[in-house]
């Protein structure tokens, strides 16, 4: 049983993550905290293995908390959940320890996917006292659930926090998407959008499909590989 605080402080969607959290087994939700002052006061009194942290709470930036907290809680490990979409936060987090960093708002297929990422690293690392490369590649692959987003080196021109934004589009689009429409939902030109496409493509987390419009042009459309 994993042991989860939730530190967010906007409560509907906390309330929200709540309610994911509920949909997965082995999971034992401790509470719900508003402020880094709330979270730190139940994590001296409550056994927490797992904080979902947003970076922008009201008396402390969330990035400062966890460097606060691993003072005297070197085992508590962190999944950032937050708006905050710029690399240098980003870095920040990973390089304190965080396990991931979700960007809002958060599907509930791609939150179940990353908590039973780590609930399964967290596994692997208690049940054998003896490790072989393999089993090192597995664990340390586990932490990226999509390749080539954070924990990999993506090619050139490929952002790790646009590529997810693309990501996220994808699984909310069960008939697919084309290249141009998806640089109107960026904000980004057709070949920028289809460079983010084309690598996910390349990964297996997509899949292009010819179809042929009224005029018989065929026309190249992106699914979500988890929609076909």
């Amino acid at each position: 049983m994993i042991n989860v605080l939730i530190v967010e402080d906007d409560f509907r969607i906390a309330d929200i993550h709540e309610k994911f959290l509920r949909e997965i087994d082995d999971v034992n939700i401790i509470g719900k905290a508003l402020r880094a002052s709330d979270a730190m006061e139940i994590i001296e009194k409550e056994q927490v293995d797992l904080l979902l942290l947003d970076i922008y709470i009201p008396d402390k930036l969330g990035t400062d908390l966890i460097h606060e907290i691993k003072k005297k809680h070197v085992d508590l490990d962190f999944i950032v959940i937050t708006a905050a979409n710029n690399t240098e936060l980003l870095d920040t987090s990973l390089k304190s320890g965080a396990f991931y960093y979700l960007l809002k708002p958060v599907s509930i297929s791609k939150f179940t996917d990353v908590i039973e990422s780590y609930k399964k690293r967290r596994k692997s690392l208690k049940s054998s006292e003896f490790v072989d490369q393999k089993f090192i590649d597995d664990l340390i692959g586990n932490k990226s659930i999509e390749r080539g987003t954070t924990s990999e080196l993506l090619p050139k021109g490929v952002n790790p926090l646009t590529l997810n934004k693309v990501i996220r589009f994808m699984e909310e689009l069960p008939n697919g998407i084309t290249a141009e429409d998806m640089g109107l939902k960026l904000g980004a030109s057709r070949t920028t959008a289809r460079r983010y496409l084309e690598y996910l493509v390349s990964i297996g987390k997509v899949k292009a499909e010819l179809e042929y419009g009224i005029v018989g042009r065929p026309e190249r459309m992106y699914f979500s590989d988890s929609k076909r």
